[in-house]
């Protein structure tokens, strides 16, 4: 069992939809959206729920008013302002502690947050893990680690091939937390100036993990200078470029309808996607051995 994860360093590259374009040409995978803060892979994929399960992270400041003798020291110390007429609000409470830590009267507990939930269904292409971050939680690394652990235990009860996550964007800590360990990292890049300086901090992360790579630009042909620029910076770093895939309209289209592109028509698009899930399936196989 071979993972592969699909980056961007930024959003809106595309890394979604070539997500959903290897859900349906691959076989024997198990299918995870590690995009916990703003997942949008069910979109394409429309699962039908199976499971449901809770996510507890974090916890936050709650004050016992029958003990609590309101001298003020919690909300001095909290330097979120998050005490106000003795009542911790649990939107501005980060969970540090600091007041559990100095109330003289012990008034003050650490409480579990609830913050979100993980789920997992069934897609017409194979099993689908997933999750929501609830509003205003943290611990999206935990989750996405949940999402991934989840994903394993699939792919191994179906004897599965391989796990395709889509990734979150940027490179905090959702995205270490679905890049560490994986086989490879395709990292989906646009030829924008943006698109450009955030495919080189994407690559930093995974050279600093080790992480096998390979990149694809999307949409290569609006601005082909900048095309050129990535294949040399790619070139510099060793770095194969797997994929050009060219500005179509169909995608979009695809995905107001629900589907992957490779299932919603037949042209360049999906030529080149379709070639390039071979080469990431060579990629991972020869791993493999």
């Amino acid at each position: 069992m071979r993972e592969v994860v699909v980056l961007s360093g930024k959003g809106g590259t595309g890394k979604t939809s070539i997500v959903g374009a290897f859900a349906a040409l691959a076989q024997h995978k198990i299918l995870a959206d590690c995009d916990v803060d703003a997942a949008d892979l069910h979109l394409i994929l429309r699962p039908e729920l199976k499971e449901k399960h809770e996510f507890w992270s974090g916890q936050t400041a709650f004050i016992d008013r029958g003990v609590c003798t309101e001298c003020g020291l919690c909300r001095d110390v909290c330097r979120f302002q998050a005490i106000d007429n003795w009542i911790v609000d649990p939107v501005s409470c980060e969970g540090c502690g600091f007041c559990y830590h100095v109330c003289p009267v012990q008034a003050i507990t650490m409480q579990e947050n609830l913050a979100g939930h993980w789920f997992l269904s069934e897609t017409r292409y194979g099993p689908l893990v997933h999750a929501r971050l609830d509003i205003a939680q943290e611990n999206s690394g935990k989750l996405v680690a949940m999402v991934r652990k989840q994903a394993r235990k699939v792919a191994e009860s179906e004897e599965a091939s391989y796990i395709i996550s889509d990734g979150p964007p940027g490179i905090g800590c959702p995205v270490i937390s679905s890049l560490s360990g994986t086989d490879l990292a395709l990292l989906v890049t646009e030829p924008s100036l943006s698109g450009i300086h955030d495919l080189e901090r994407i690559l930093d992360v995974c050279q600093h993990f080790g992480i096998t790579t390979m990149v694809c630009i999307n949409k290569y042909d609006i601005n082909e200078d900048n095309t050129r620029r990535i294949e040399r910076y790619c070139l510099t770093q060793g770095v194969e470029v797997a994929a050009r895939i060219p500005f179509d309209n169909v995608i979009t289209e695809a995905m107001v309808h629900g589907v992957p592109v490779v299932d919603y028509t037949d042209n360049g698009v999906t030529h080149e996607l379709e070639r390039l899930w071979k080469l990431v399936e060579t990629r991972l196989n020869r791993k493999s051995k």
